[in-house]
């Protein structure tokens, strides 16, 4: 995909699957809702989640969105980086505003500020980014 191309792809992706590294070196694969700013997707999670600990000792962080349902329509972005985790209470709220105007349902009666209070916002730095889209390969028969 072109740069525009991932761009656009990863506005309209509503899930992202997100890994870190466990104390063990274990990957950690959770899916998350985010947001983009500029090339780095943004989602929120607790403080004292497994890849909010995880982040603290060790910033890598890679990323899949992908959609398609049968091969010649396969497509994706994968994202690999270092995060930046943001604990200011006034940043992790505006972005848990971004978060709740993208999914519907997100808080409980428009106010986040509570849910807001036990998260961190992670911020993805893409240094690699890799996409493919199956549906501009020639169809051979």
């Amino acid at each position: 995909m072109t740069e525009a191309e991932v761009a656009a792809f990863l506005a309209g992706a509503r899930t992202l699957n997100v890994a870190t590294l466990g104390p063990d070196g274990a990957i950690h694969l959770v899916a998350m809702w985010f947001v983009m700013h500029g090339t780095s997707p943004v989602f929120w999670t607790y403080a004292k989640s497994q890849k909010a600990r995880n982040l603290a000792r060790d910033p890598r962080l890679s990323a899949l969105a992908e959609d398609g349902e049968t091969y010649d329509t396969l497509r994706g972005v994968q994202l690999t980086g270092t995060a930046e985790v943001i604990d200011d209470p006034a940043r992790v709220l505006r972005i848990g505003e971004e978060l709740g105007a993208k999914y519907a349902g997100l808080g409980r009666d428009g106010d986040l500020s509570r849910a807001a209070a036990k998260r961190v916002a992670v911020v993805l730095r893409p240094a690699r980014t890799v996409s493919w889209d199956h549906r501009k390969l020639a169809v051979t028969g």
